[in-house]
């Protein structure tokens, strides 16, 4: 189905829906914009773009397969060589792709039913990529739930970044210095974030909370452990063998922040107890990313995130028809619709950083202040 197709049908479903103030129990009657979610859904579901889409991703699928085998073809091709950093990078680039992957069949956008979806994240993510669905799965469903709103939202909790004022203010130590340079730090730190992802997941799995396939994820890490790092330890010299474990890592690591900071980071902080309908929420918190195709492909469907937060289990392929029946929607109901290119997010992102960053700094750290104190 092309574009204008999708408007065409999107239009004739809006017109028979009638306007968008109705009128329930009597005189009681819903603002337009509680019924902005209702009305949108509806036009999704009625232009087919939840219908899944198998062969899309068994296409990606063989292309990961064939890259993989490439990478494999390489590495033993390469032998003794520094080179060798090259295949660690790529095996970054597509353990990330594979990620991608594992996100959307959690989401259940791959498959027909929820069990297959589950079983397919669960291979992807702990025995391919090694981390832990079970871990990534509670934290990002809360994420989901309560996008940038104050202590509902897990990913602007405080790590070693601070995404809020008050965690700012409170970094001691370290974590202090590096919270009053977080914008510049930014994309450095996220070289140790390949390692934190591993670690974060282990963690939760060794806990002593209840964890679903706790033993299966464990035994599905360790296997896809032995399978990366037996070849890379036996056949290289040591050296370099944690030299291509550290690239790896590293690329894993800035691969999937550079993935995820554009979606949220610098977009409006909703407060903890903040009253807002569902279609608004989503919206105004998420970013788009420009660039169509290309963009897609790099993101693995996360640069259409405004229309990923409204329709959590919609397939890669039709987010970009549902962006053009979202955007309408957006205009209509003036909400605001944000949409910029990869790098102007990247500025956002760090100009964001920064900016909290500076409730961590001494009160007085100016240049004038100095002055006077020295005077």
């Amino acid at each position: 189905m092309s574009s204008t197709d999708t408007l065409v049908r999107a239009d004739a479903v809006a017109s028979r829906l009638g306007p968008v103030r109705q009128t329930y129990a009597g005189t009681d009657t819903y603002p337009p914009i509680a019924r902005a979610y209702t009305q949108v859904s509806q036009v999704v579901r009625e232009t087919g773009l939840l219908r899944r889409a198998v062969w899309f991703y068994a296409l990606v699928g063989v292309a990961l397969a064939l890259a993989f085998g490439g990478v494999v073809t390489g590495f033993i091709l390469l032998g003794d060589s520094w080179f060798q950093l090259l295949m660690a990078a790529a095996l970054g680039i597509l353990f990330t792709q594979v990620a991608f992957l594992a996100h959307e069949a959690a989401h259940k956008q791959i498959l027909t039913t929820g069990p297959a979806n589950d079983r397919l994240a669960r291979i992807l993510a702990a025995g391919v990529v090694g981390i832990s669905l079970s871990w990534w799965d509670a934290k990002h469903t809360r994420h989901h739930a309560n996008p940038n709103r104050v202590g509902k939202d897990p990913d602007i909790e405080v790590d070693t970044i601070s995404f809020l004022d008050a965690d700012a203010a409170d970094a001691r130590g370290l974590r202090r210095w590096i919270t009053r340079r977080q914008g510049w730090l930014f994309f450095p730190l996220l070289t140790l974030e390949g390692l934190n992802l591993h670690f974060l997941g282990l963690k939760h799995l060794f806990s002593r909370e209840p964890v679903k396939g706790r033993w299966l994820e464990l035994s599905l890490i360790a296997l896809r452990l032995a399978v990366v790092l037996v070849p890379v330890f036996l056949l290289l010299p040591l050296g370099m063998a944690f030299a291509f474990v550290g690239v790896q890592l590293a690329v894993f690591g800035v691969y999937m922040g550079a993935s995820f900071a554009p979606n949220h980071k610098g977009m409006p902080i909703i407060a903890h107890d903040a009253k807002l309908d569902f279609f608004s929420k989503q919206v105004r918190t998420s970013r788009n990313i420009s660039g169509g195709w290309w963009a897609t492909t790099l993101m693995g469907g996360l640069n259409y995130q405004v229309e990923h937060h409204l329709f959590p289990n919609m397939p890669r392929p039709h987010l970009a028809k549902a962006r053009e029946i979202v955007r309408d929607y957006c205009a209509s109901f003036d909400v605001p619709y944000t949409e910029t290119t990869l790098w102007r997010s990247y500025g956002i992102v760090i100009e964001y950083l920064n900016r909290v960053g500076i409730a961590a700094r001494d009160p007085f750290d100016c240049p004038a202040a100095a002055q006077l104190r020295r005077a």
